[in-house]
């Protein structure tokens, strides 16, 4: 059998008496899209940032490809294949679509950042950074400022820069967040058909994104995760319908 992407076993972290990661266990397979959901406060953006290096756990172990990332920066785990994008857009508003791209291409591969200096001038760097904006139908927006994107696509965007470092596997902070109806179906769309290129671990509070979306679901409540299955399996699962959404409530 293929070995998950992601393996984490075990995490723990305390911030003083509160636990906010409790004994997660959790993978993430070739292919898969692996959602986390779980009220506010559950302690989902904690395990996030702790996957990415950006809070060091007390307990655990994470392994990327059978390779244990325990202790290692962000930036190494990103060369091993990690990518994350943010509930709070970050982008650099003053440049174009294009070039916020090219600017993730750039040190993705290496290059020194002197980006206004080379990378303007680099038409390779920016036919590459295309190519990511036609995986997000965001190739009409190349030439404009990112200040004056809607939010919508301005989330594309994010995902456009995240998918520039070549992941293999993303971590989805809430891509759902602040967008109205028409743009929530265009994300999902964008993410179906991204599927086949990068595993994802999708964090999002959109319950109906998610049950389109995922293969799984893991529930996470108080940081510690309560049920993990498939869309019919959580939707049935009583604890979860008692702990994430109310006692009387139905997952729907």
């Amino acid at each position: 059998m293929t070995a998950p992407i992601l393996n984490v076993t075990g995490l723990v972290k305390r911030f003083g008496g509160l636990l906010a990661t409790d004994h997660v266990d959790i993978t993430v397979e070739p292919g898969e899209i692996h959602a986390l959901i779980g009220p506010n406060g559950a302690g989902k953006t904690t395990l996030i940032s702790q996957l990415m290096g950006e809070i060091k756990p007390n307990e655990g172990r994470i392994e990327i490809n059978g390779q244990s990332v325990d202790g290692l920066p962000t930036a190494r785990r990103v060369k091993l294949g990690l990518a994350r994008t943010f509930q709070i857009s970050c982008l650099l508003p003053d440049f174009t679509v294009r070039e916020n791209v090219a600017l993730a291409v750039q040190v993705r591969r290496g290059s020194s950042f002197r980006f206004l200096a080379d990378a303007s001038r680099d038409e390779a760097l920016f036919e590459e950074a295309m190519t990511f904006l036609r995986k997000v139908d965001l190739e009409r927006c190349a030439g404009e400022l990112v200040a004056n994107l809607s939010h919508g696509d301005q989330k594309q965007l994010e995902l456009a820069v995240a998918l520039a470092t070549k992941p293999q596997l993303l971590l989805l902070d809430e891509p759902m967040a602040g967008l109205g109806l028409t743009e929530s179906q265009q994300m999902i769309e964008v993410l179906r058909q991204l599927k086949s290129e990068v595993s994802m671990l999708l964090v999002e509070h959109d319950m109906e994104a998610v049950f389109a979306l995922a293969d799984r679901i893991s529930v996470l409540v108080y940081g510690r995760v309560i049920a993990s299955g498939t869309v019919d399996e959580i939707k049935d699962n009583p604890e979860v319908q008692t702990a994430y959404l109310g006692e009387g409530d139905e997952v729907c």
